[in-house]
């Protein structure tokens, strides 16, 4: 397999999942929501340093141990240590020499399926990108002295230890196994000073490696929303006084005081990212719709709201006017006319209850015309 073969091979692979991404929507309870949470990952395989030398001449094992944090359903933020093994080769006469390196890597991570669609915890296949810095320690470089000292020159060798700036990045593919465990198969590129194979190229020396392994998550990737309180209508009626009868004097009959109508409130909540209205919801639409039925002579205000940790300013005032409007289609719809209902949002300016997940709400107040 040669190297041209190789990176083609990358590219299609990627375009795959991308596309993927997509499609791969298998189901979760509606009433699941993310959570932060740690994980680990151990994973082992081949790396390839880019050279002169065929491309399995130029194999090495590789390893990686990470440690990250799952900060929404789409970024992660991970740390640790890769490498092992690399080596470099001299063409004429053909000879190859190795040497050890261990890199310290930060990366930002991406889960394409969720970042593109919805969270979902159930999903089994959940690809990634990542990009990162690390910084890179080489070391046991003897074999390239020995071809240096038997006359064959290395402009830049380095002997000992030397440390280099690397750039990285690649894609990953996540295969979930269990709640706490899944497989993932991994690729990254490496971009390093032009010294890091002691042979002077004129640009920069790539390193490459293909790694399998798990990941294992710890703490809960998922919670239950918090379960909708129903709101029955609380209509008071004022009984009329029944009229007294004093002795010798006429009976005086007071007419009836006309009922007062107390107005009512649904708070219709939504999940994370998500104008759609709950099925769990939907009997809050239809105390709201026999009220306004009931009493003709009153209109509805609904005002849309977002939580503030999530997202920014900008698409929360969207999402809260998608969700009061969610609501009002949902009342015309059932035969409530427009002119009685008036709507607001207030983005995540503004946080009526005291959990993120309150939040996400549209709250519905009936009043008098």
């Amino acid at each position: 397999m040669n190297r041209t073969k190789f990176f083609l091979t990358i590219m299609l692979v990627m375009g795959a999942v991308l596309a993927y991404s997509q499609s791969n929507s298998t189901s979760k309870d509606a009433n699941e929501e993310f959570c932060k949470h740690w994980f680990l990952q151990v994973q082992g395989g081949v790396g390839y340093t880019l050279g002169e030398a065929s491309f399995n001449d130029l194999l090495s094992p590789a390893a990686a141990l990470s440690v990250g944090r799952q900060f929404s359903p789409a970024w992660a933020l991970r740390g640790g240590f890769s490498g092992w093994q690399a080596k470099g080769s001299w063409v004429s006469p053909a000879q190859d020499y190795k040497f050890n390196y261990l890199q310290l890597h930060v990366d930002a991570v991406f889960d394409i399926a969720n970042g593109f669609g919805q969270y979902n915890p159930k999903r089994f296949f959940n690809p990634y990108l990542f990009v990162g810095i690390a910084g890179n320690y080489g070391f046991n470089n003897d074999e390239a002295v020995e071809v240096n000292q038997a006359g064959y020159p290395l402009q830049y060798l380095w002997e000992d230890s030397r440390f280099f700036v690397a750039g990285r990045g690649g894609v990953g593919f996540a295969f979930r196994l269990s709640n706490t465990v899944s497989f993932n198969l991994e690729g990254n590129a490496n971009i390093l000073s032009d010294h890091f194979n002691s042979k002077k190229a004129g640009n920069a020396d790539w390193q490459f490696n293909a790694l399998a392994g798990f990941t294992f998550r710890f703490g809960k990737a998922k919670k239950e929303a918090p379960a909708s309180q129903e709101t029955a209508p609380v209509i008071q009626e004022t009984v009329p006084t029944q009229p007294t009868q004093p002795e010798k004097e006429e009976v005086k009959v007071e007419e009836p005081q006309p009922q007062k109508l107390e107005p009512i409130q649904e708070n219709i909540f939504f999940t994370l990212n998500s104008y759609k209205i709950r099925t769990s919801e939907e009997p809050k639409i239809d105390v709201l719709v026999a009220y306004l039925k009931k009493n003709a002579n009153t209109k509805i205000t609904l005002t849309g709201y977002a939580d503030k940790q999530t997202g920014n300013a900008t698409i929360n005032k969207r999402l809260s006017e998608q969700r009061a409007q969610q609501v009002a289609k949902a009342l015309v719809a059932a035969g409530i006319a427009e002119s009685r209902i008036t709507i607001d949002s207030k983005g995540d300016t503004v946080q009526p209850f005291n959990t993120p997940e309150e939040n996400r709400v549209t709250i519905c107040i009936t009043s008098e015309q």
